[in-house]
């Protein structure tokens, strides 16, 4: 059951942010603008848009503790730190705080700077908890895939969940130039959709073999 609200997570996640750009006026940008700017203040449905992300964050961290975590119990200590990895990262906690980690305005906004964006606890709050939040999300893959290679019905996808760590890895420095060019938005994006790609596809192994997790936990 818990894969399956973990993979639908990832798909409602994706689709709400995509939707929401079309109500963003003229002035973002998909391409400069971040998401977190949609759930700002200031735009329509900004608190709306939040609260669906804070529940696909939710979602994500009882995915990893429900389903993960018994899936690959059998590595013993690695599971459950890739597990708990995964539940603070930013596709777990990093989403269940958007309701209350909203900057203040959008650069789409007249008058709006990033320093203005931080002059709420919202804005400070999702500063300080979205990098390191990429961080524990990169760890969550790299541990989770040596835990695979300790558990021998998940040893044939280790090595292609390490290979995506270092995709993850590569995408985070682009991202990075990204911003150097003015295209945010973008490389955010990139890096959003991979990753909840990512959990989709550990949610779809861990719901093919439902019976067997199931008897574990």
């Amino acid at each position: 059951m818990w894969a399956w609200v973990g993979l639908a997570a990832q798909v409602v996640l994706v689709v709400s942010w995509i939707v929401a750009g079309f109500w963003q006026g003229p002035h973002y940008s998909v391409m400069s603008d971040s998401i977190s700017d949609m759930y700002a203040v200031t735009p329509p449905a900004g608190l709306l848009l939040a609260i669906v992300i804070g529940l696909c964050g939710l979602a994500t961290i009882l995915f990893a503790w429900l389903s993960v975590w018994p899936s690959l119990r059998g590595a013993g200590r690695l599971a459950a730190i890739g597990s708990a990895l995964l539940g603070v990262s930013i596709y777990g906690l990093g989403d269940l705080l958007a309701p209350v980690a909203r900057v203040a305005c959008r650069i789409a906004d007249q008058g709006c700077s990033p320093s203005d964006q931080l002059a709420t606890f919202g804005g400070m709050l999702d500063a300080i908890s979205s990098i390191p939040g990429i961080f524990l999300f990169i760890g969550a893959v790299f541990v989770l895939a040596a835990a695979m290679a300790r558990t021998p019905e998940w040893r044939d996808v280790a090595g292609p969940s390490r290979r995506l760590g270092i995709v993850f890895i590569v995408l985070l420095v682009a991202t990075v130039v990204a911003a150097a060019i003015d295209a945010t938005g973008l490389g955010t994006r990139v890096f959003a959709i991979t990753g909840a790609a990512g959990i989709s596809g550990l949610a779809w192994r861990i719901a093919r073999s439902a019976p067997t997790s199931s008897a574990s936990w």
